[in-house]
């Protein structure tokens, strides 16, 4: 089985591609989907990023209240990576036992949807890595019009993590989301193509 990592700066565009994907027949693994799952109340890394930051990072019926727990990491760069450290390894742990699930079933190729898989370092996992790519003013614009956030703030969460252009050298199939979304369609179509062509 194949497992292609699909990556690229903060409000690039990774879920719209990864949703052409699926629709596309793909499995589709989001991290940001089990690094939710992992802070649930009751779970020992939800406990841990508590005990950590304290209630302030809590809301009214005990979930995590990933806006006020943003506000203190995306400004502090060793709470950022002290968070990191609690939950990547659940983390990594879900994603461990959905891949072996798929390859049970037969499944010839996975895309694990990652934000920081560089950052993270894991690029040994992976077969092929897909970058979605903008330019930077576009991948600001969203950002805020995204989190409602203003430009000082959305220029802090993008510094956070490594530069686009370090991304793309090194990603083995970059798709440009800075145009409009029928031009990414028919890129992720064409590259979706071409990686089926590749499996043996």
């Amino acid at each position: 089985m194949k497992v292609v990592g699909l990556t690229g700066g903060i409000a690039s565009g990774k879920s719209f591609v990864a949703e052409i994907l699926a629709s596309s027949g793909a499995v589709v693994i989001d991290a940001d989907i089990l690094a939710r799952r992992v802070v649930e109340p009751g779970e020992p890394a939800y406990q841990a990023v508590v005990r950590r930051f304290g209630d302030g990072i809590l809301r009214l019926d005990g979930s995590l209240d990933r806006k006020a727990l943003g506000r203190i990491v995306f400004s502090d760069g060793a709470a950022r990576r002290e968070l990191e450290a609690m939950i990547h390894p659940a983390v990594a742990e879900l994603c461990g036992r959905r891949l072996a699930e798929e390859r049970r079933k037969g499944t010839r190729v996975v895309f694990y949807v990652v934000p920081l898989l560089f950052e993270a370092g894991l690029e040994s996992m992976m077969d092929e890595i897909w970058v979605v790519s903008v330019d930077e003013e576009t991948e600001l614009a969203r950002l805020m019009k995204r989190d409602g956030s203003d430009r000082e703030d959305s220029l802090r969460k993008i510094a956070a993590q490594m530069r686009m252009e370090e991304k793309v050298a090194r990603a083995d199939v970059v798709i440009d989301n800075s145009g409009a979304p029928e031009e990414t369609e028919r890129a992720v179509g064409e590259e979706w193509k071409k990686l089926l062509a590749r499996l043996p």
